[in-house]
């Protein structure tokens, strides 16, 4: 199922609340973005909202009803798509030259675009008959962009009903959510991340919308968002036995992203797309090959050539040159494009005070993290509420939030009943267990306490903002915000619109801010050594810097991690004379800056000096 967008541009998903709504601001204008699907009180809130502005009737699910989270899920995507289709179809009967939304809509898409070429020449067109033909031809031509979701594959906590008895599987937080997704009227696609779940995975072939009809259309297709190559492999393999099939791969930088952070093991996204291109038919023929036998054997046959695979990447593009190089050398179909969005108030769902805070941000204020209850890196703003609240509570002997949403209720360090870190019932059990250890007033206490009360609530922190810029009143809600924005939004300081945006997208409008920005490459090769430095000091630290002690499992991944940056390293070096996107001067500067980030590689890993020389 091949993209079909008149755009090379997608919006990912951005925190939870962030671009809970983008759709209806995005997709009459041909764009697509993904809405995150982890909160089912905030989804159900924002069906209310649109329902009351557009008067339509509005009929509440409570959390207490059975089937609440997968019943809220399709109420609002049907919602969303009700508001999509009809804004669409007011746009296509909008009128021309005026201005209006279809103007916009046409005005907005590549700049080479058939279509939008086609608009330009329909408006120098001077025959009335022609024009008017033309015209049609183009109202027909719209189409909206995709209605996209977002499943974090891991976040997926099992529940009680009220008696307190364990529910099945398919009532789990992602089991739920898929089964809302499958349930609605969408005809888009299901973005997976975080890793593999084959529980979950397995849980899609329970829905006949995630296999193809009559005619080969899948009606809810599947994305996977991956790492490497390898990983795709696997889960292609393991969908295509179910019949399941994979439509698109989106390729994310491990570092170079906002929100989670799942760093490789040191390959870098260039190495990674390269094994892509290189690989990708056969990708496509494994997944062929047991797609067609696991679709024979449901009884329903399917011609196999009918099926393709989309390639796509976000994680740190910033200018229009990376973005058709990234195209063009590496044949993807489209370019996912976040954190600047934050930037754009008119499509994200950002308060005043964050966003001051975000456009301010520099490069030092833009860090990797301990704060997700997950227990995963997380990219962070320095200085942002959420953060300031949580340090004002711990200072005053309170620390920890209450627990009411419990999406990321998951640990079981200190308790048999899963609770979250950031929880107000964990810390007091934490703190407990390190005061009954006589560690109080030392060193490592206060190290302790300090990484203990770290942890945000990101189930609220990340959802606040959407209600505050919908006005959306919540009794006794915190209004502190955390936001996870990319290290890519130190070099975007100008708020913008939709159109700047997209016009900046396309190379027709600037609204860079940092001209010294390095290439997305470069800056994430920057990010990973940076990562590696964190990890080997960790690494020495916990076993005395010894050199015996790097025989062992650390060594061989720290080893793997380090030949990895320079393998990276090396590709970059063979792989600028073919950047025709960029200046000679910023390909000079590439080679430069990878010259330095090769010194400093070597000049602080042990696997550069004859200490470190393997016994092999």
């Amino acid at each position: 199922m091949p993209n079909t967008s008149q755009h090379t541009f997608h919006i990912p998903v951005l925190g939870v609340g962030f671009s809970v709504d983008a759709p209806v601001k995005v997709a009459r204008y041909g764009i697509s973005s993904v809405i995150s699907l982890v909160d089912d009180g905030l989804l159900e809130r924002l069906r209310k909202h649109y329902c009351e502005s557009n008067n339509w009737d509005y009929e509440a699910i409570s959390d207490r009803e059975d089937d609440a989270r997968a019943r809220r899920t399709t109420a609002y995507l049907n919602v969303i798509k009700r508001i999509v289709d009809r804004d669409t179809e007011i746009l296509r009967q909008a009128a021309f030259g005026e201005d209006s939304d279809i103007d916009t809509y046409f005005r907005l898409l590549p700049t080479h675009a058939p279509l939008r070429e086609r608009y330009f020449a329909m408006m120098e067109e001077r025959d009335a008959l022609r024009r008017a033909e033309m015209q049609a031809q183009l109202r027909a031509a719209v189409t909206a962009g995709s209605i996209d979701v977002n499943i974090m594959t891991k976040v997926d906590k099992a529940n009680h009903n009220r008696q307190g008895e364990l529910l099945p599987n398919e009532y789990n937080d992602a089991h739920a959510a898929l089964r809302g997704f499958a349930l609605s009227e969408l005809d888009s696609a299901l973005v997976l991340s975080a890793g593999m779940n084959p529980r979950l995975y397995s849980y899609c072939g329970q829905f006949e919308d995630f296999f193809p009809d009559a005619t080969g259309h899948i009606r809810k297709r599947i994305t996977i968002k991956v790492s490497d190559f390898r990983s795709a492999l696997i889960q292609g393999k393991f969908m295509a036995k179910k019949g399941l099939w994979i439509s698109e791969y989106r390729i994310e930088s491990g570092l170079n992203c906002g929100g989670h952070a799942f760093a490789t093991d040191g390959l870098l996204l260039g190495p990674i797309l390269q094994e892509f291109l290189g690989r990708r038919e056969e990708l496509l023929d494994e997944q062929r090959a047991l797609f067609t036998a696991a679709m024979r054997e449901r009884g329903t046959p399917v011609n196999a050539e009918d099926f393709a695979i989309d390639v796509t990447v976000q994680g740190g593009v910033g200018v229009q040159s990376e973005h058709e190089f990234l195209r063009r050398h590496y044949a993807v179909s489209s370019v996912g494009w976040g954190s600047p969005f934050l930037l754009v108030p008119e499509v994200m769902n950002v308060d005043d005070d964050t966003l001051e805070k975000l456009r301010a941000a520099r490069v030092e204020d833009l860090y990797l993290s301990e704060i997700s209850p997950l227990g995963v890196p997380f990219n962070n703003l320095r200085g942002n509420s959420k953060d300031l609240e949580k340090r004002e509570l711990a200072e005053a002997g309170k620390p920890g939030s209450a627990c009411v949403k419990k999406f990321l209720s998951l640990n079981t360090e200190l308790s048999e009943k899963p609770i979250c870190t950031a929880s107000i019932t964990f810390l007091k059990k934490k703190l407990t267990v390190l005061r009954e250890q006589h560690l109080e007033h030392t060193r490592e206490y206060r190290n302790a306490f300090e990484a203990a009360t770290e942890k945000a609530c990101l189930c609220e922190g990340l959802t606040v903002s959407a209600l505050t810029v919908n006005a959306i009143d919540v009794p006794k809600l915190s209004k502190a915000v955390s936001v996870c924005p990319g290290p890519n939004l130190a070099y975007f300081s100008r708020i913008s619109t939709l159109r700047e945006m997209v016009e900046h997208i396309y190379g027709r409008f600037n609204v860079m801010t940092d001209p010294q920005r390095p290439h997305m490459f470069i800056k994430e090769l920057q990010l990973y050594i940076d990562y590696y430095q964190g990890l080997l000091d960790k690494q020495m630290d916990e076993l005395h810097d010894t050199v015996d002690a790097f025989q062992n499992k650390a060594r061989t991944l720290l080893r793997t991690f380090h030949d990895n940056l320079l393998d990276g390293i090396a590709y970059y070096r063979s792989l600028i004379p073919d950047i025709r996107e960029e200046s000679s001067h910023m390909l000079d500067r590439m080679q430069a800056e990878l010259s330095m980030l090769e010194e400093r590689l070597h000049a602080f890993s042990p696997f550069s000096r004859d200490l470190a020389v393997s016994a092999d």
